[in-house]
């Protein structure tokens, strides 16, 4: 069967785009609250099975075209990590550079070629984007001009948000992968030091794929995932043991729901001075929220709050209420509750 232009029509062929910065980072931030690829190992090889497979569900008999892995290093010389990589089978590895300040160069612009190219000729119909930066627009967009779908996984952020609001809005769907997904790929690094002829070339080969800014402590040390992505994903850099203590705390006993009220009443008055009381009107009266706006309550209250609601739906009712509470009172109308 053929297209009017005499191409073959495709059923569904996709390819799977990595930034490996971006999932290494966010990755390390919410498992670690790491600040270099340094302080945990990755198990890339089964990682990237793992999206193979999830790939796979998203596009039932759909075929995969191949996995392109972009990632980085000095002078574009592959470390030995990388190599294992680029041998397996249909996995593209692409390096960009990486600079003396440990920053990644050239990644955005790779996968914006690929992603182009793969649509202009038609090799593939849908595209899983691994990503989380605003550079990464363009590419959306070339590949959608093509007709490519283009799918946006995001790893889950410790609170907030790790992915840039307009490469979310560009997108044609988009999948958060969760905790449970990602961890079993990532385990931190032993503190003690190896024992002699005990791999230590894996360990060096992780310090010369560092993609992150060093911290200010350590000028030596391979820059961070903060420093690295704090001007173009959102990241937000934060004492590490007030996180880590902010993140037991809430899986022990949840956030409470005094300060989950504020942070929603909060987020509402934000919101009528900043959006004008026409659009926030036309929310009314409630009590369902279009889940583009519901999404976009949760991630605004997390950053007030400085930790994950996601686990705790009573949590989120109560953020909900807050907000409509305080929308109620600014335009005069009773919040009617039933009684039984």
């Amino acid at each position: 069967m053929t297209a009017p232009d005499g191409l073959p029509f495709l059923t569904s062929r996709y390819a799977i785009m990595v930034d490996v910065g971006y999932i290494y980072a966010s990755a390390g931030e919410l498992l670690f609250g790491a600040a270099s690829r340094r302080e945990y190992r990755v198990d890339a090889d089964n990682l990237i099975q793992a999206l193979i497979g999830h790939a796979s569900e998203r596009v039932p008999g759909g075929q995969l075209l191949r996995v392109y892995w972009y990632d980085a290093a000095r002078d574009r010389v592959p470390t030995i990590d990388q190599r294992v990589i680029a041998q397996m089978p249909f996995v593209k590895l692409r390096l960009g550079n990486l600079n003396a300040r440990g920053q990644q160069k050239g990644v955005d612009a790779q996968i914006r070629a690929d992603m182009e190219a793969l649509a202009r000729h038609r090799a593939i119909t849908d595209a899983m984007l691994v990503a989380g930066d605003e550079d990464m627009v363009p590419a959306v967009e070339a590949a959608q001009a093509y007709g490519v779908r283009v799918h946006l996984w995001g790893v889950e952020p410790p609170y907030g948000t790790n992915q840039a609001e307009r490469l979310v809005w560009e997108s044609d769907t988009v999948e958060v992968l969760e905790r449970a997904f990602i961890e079993p790929y990532f385990s931190p690094q032993p503190s003690e030091a190896a024992p002699a002829g005990a791999a230590p070339a894996a360990s060096s080969a992780a310090a010369r794929a560092d993609h992150a800014p060093a911290a200010a402590a350590a000028p030596s040390a391979a820059p961070s995932p903060a420093q690295l992505f704090g001007d173009r994903i959102g990241f937000r850099p934060h004492a590490r043991q007030a996180h880590l203590n902010a993140h037991v705390t809430a899986a022990r006993l949840g956030p409470s729901r005094e300060r989950v009220e504020e942070a929603g009443e909060h987020v509402a008055q934000k919101w009528i001075l900043t959006r004008g009381e026409d659009n926030i009107r036309d929310l009314l009266p409630g009590p369902i929220l279009p889940p583009v706006i519901d999404k976009e309550l949760l991630v605004d209250a997390e950053k007030e709050l400085g930790l994950s609601l996601r686990s705790y739906q009573e949590a989120r009712e109560w953020l909900r209420d807050a907000f409509w509470a305080r929308v109620h009172r600014q335009f005069g109308i009773n919040i009617g509750r039933s009684k039984g």
